[in-house]
């Protein structure tokens, strides 16, 4: 099958997904893993059809293979980082959630979806002081709200340490 096949395919099952036909999407996607096994665009795709159809375990396999190819594009690395560690948490697998998701962190610090995933996860594996530091912080640089950048300075200072006293 040649390349520009292969993006029609694709094309149709973002199409039947967007339709609200993610069953359809789904069955397309698989057709064309088992054409592409070793595709990680195709291996991306297939693992968000199942995610959004709310088969995370059947996901993981495939956001784990799309995440073994160094040449997977970035924004696809982010997305199958951010996916594949909120998928981990949904399953209760909270210290690979965390893994995944400190990875994501790591390679995308600007992200804050990821920061926000790996708080929850954090809070999943009892480690409230570092999930609540990373939300303080991410709401101090990140909101609008007047009253809370009059306060930001504060804000971050005691993300640092909750427990402070003075």
């Amino acid at each position: 099958m040649s390349a520009r096949k292969k993006r029609e395919l694709l094309d149709e099952a973002d199409r039947l997904r967007t339709e609200g036909r993610p069953e359809e999407a789904r069955e397309r996607l698989l057709a064309l893993t088992a054409q592409y096994p070793d595709d990680a665009e195709v291996a991306c795709r297939t693992a968000w059809i199942h995610d959004a159809l709310g088969l995370e375990s059947e996901a993981v396999p495939y956001y784990e293979r799309a995440l073994a190819d160094p040449d997977l594009a970035s924004e696809d690395r982010r997305g199958a980082l951010l996916g594949l560690g909120s998928t981990y948490r949904i399953l209760g697998r909270y210290g690979q959630a965390v893994e995944t998701l400190r990875r994501g962190v790591e390679e995308f610090p600007d992200d804050g979806s990821l920061r926000t995933f790996l708080a929850m996860a954090l809070y999943n594996t009892d480690e409230h002081h570092e999930a609540m530091r990373l939300l303080l912080e991410l709401t101090a640089a990140t909101s609008r709200d007047p009253h809370v950048q009059q306060y930001r300075r504060a804000i971050e200072h005691y993300a640092k340490d909750l427990d402070e006293i003075e």
